[in-house]
């Protein structure tokens, strides 16, 4: 791919880092990501992907635009209050980037039609509030061997992974949190949560992705940050291959 002038002028900040340069500059835009959740981390994420110029971003969502998401997802303005999120967020980044092509996906993603959905991304980006959500993201992923970035919030906490278990020394989503189809749900909307650490926590999945897209430095495969806001403090925790896992049992067994 050749960049355009504009191109050239629109990255320039990416193009002079040699870790990235032209070349991985046109790997973005030549990828696909799918974010799932256009809420609170998938608001800041989204921005960061289409500014970073990923050529394609499909964003799965079935929700509409609420008052009260306005604190925290800062992708939306008031005038898209009742809005289809995807379809908001569509337009949101074509203000900011014409290089990006933004697929809103109205609709809620499962088990069933998980595979369909992400089907061709290049990275899928996880950052719902719904635990079978999380496991059926997970397990399509898995499956079709795509790197799954994975972000959440608690009122005052976040936690972060990318994970790629089908590789013989790294994890899958499954050898974290099991198989408890059956946790108990916790949503914002019954916890609370700060808006700002939304922020904090989808700007560094927006990076994860941008770095499996674009290989640097180490990326979170393996491991787990946490991030603690009521103490400021930032810790990462090795996630180990659960010999036991369901999902990485599956993939062993698959043809």
């Amino acid at each position: 791919m050749t960049l355009t002038d504009d191109q050239l002028d629109r990255y320039a900040r990416h193009i002079i880092l040699k870790e990235i340069g032209g070349a991985g500059q046109a790997r973005l835009l030549s990828a696909d990501v799918a974010v799932i959740g256009a809420g609170g981390i998938g608001s800041p994420a989204i921005l960061y992907l289409a500014a970073a110029g990923v050529g394609t971003i499909r964003v799965i969502d079935h929700d509409a635009v609420a008052l009260s998401n306005l604190q925290r997802q800062v992708l939306f303005g008031t005038d898209d209050v009742g809005a289809p999120k995807a379809e908001a967020a569509m337009a949101a980044v074509a203000r900011l980037n014409p290089d990006v092509k933004l697929i809103p996906i109205n609709a809620r993603i499962d088990a069933d039609n998980a595979g369909l959905m992400l089907r061709d991304a290049d990275v899928v980006l996880d950052g719902c509030d719904n635990f079978a959500t999380r496991l059926a993201v997970a397990d399509a992923a898995q499956k079709m061997r795509m790197p799954l970035v994975s972000a959440a919030v608690g009122p005052f906490e976040g936690q972060l992974a990318t994970y790629r278990g089908w590789e013989k020394d790294k994890p899958c989503y499954r050898c974290l949190v099991g198989a408890a189809e059956d946790a108990p749900e916790r949503n914002c909307a019954e916890t609370g949560v700060i808006g700002a650490l939304t922020g904090v926590m989808g700007s560094m999945a927006a990076l994860e992705v941008i770095r499996a897209l674009v290989p640097f430095g180490e990326d979170m495969a393996g491991r787990l940050m946490i991030a603690d806001l009521m103490s400021m403090r930032f810790r990462t925790l090795s996630v180990p291959k659960d010999p036991a896992c369901p999902g990485c049992a599956a993939e062993l067994c698959a043809p």
